[in-house]
């Protein structure tokens, strides 16, 4: 497993990532164990998978274990340590690395439901005491 805050020197693509999720639900799994979870979906074959798998290998996100004839694949990883990278590489990217201007954002989009609004208050409240 990668180090607490150390992420995959690549990026993930979308549909590398739903390969993760899967990956990140269970593991180890195998690419049929893989293509079992996604593949109906998003209407994959079991070369897609192989194929992101592969690439997911190469970028040092996932790592191989031989088991008989067929590999086992397990995330180098956690799922929390990449989306809070990705989330910082979207805030610094997007609001020049400021944090309120996404949450302004998403409220004038009037993309914060109540319920979201008062979940957020209460991370803060957690956060300042």
């Amino acid at each position: 497993m990668a180090k607490r805050g150390e992420a995959v020197g690549e990026r993930i693509s979308e549909a590398e990532h739903a390969v993760m999720e899967a990956l990140w639900d269970e593991r180890p799994l195998t690419a049929a164990d893989v293509c079992d979870r996604v593949c109906g979906a998003r209407a994959w074959s079991m070369p897609t998978v192989k194929t992101l798998l592969s690439r997911l290998v190469t970028k040092g996100a996932v790592r191989t274990e031989a088991d008989g004839r067929r590999f086992l694949y397990t995330p180098t990883i956690e799922r929390s340590d990449y989306v809070g990278h990705e989330s910082r590489r979207l805030v610094d990217r997007l609001f020049g690395g400021r944090p309120a201007s996404l949450f302004a954002q998403l409220a004038e989009s009037e993309a914060l439901t109540e319920d979201d609004l008062a979940e957020i208050e209460r991370l803060l409240k957690e956060l300042r005491s």
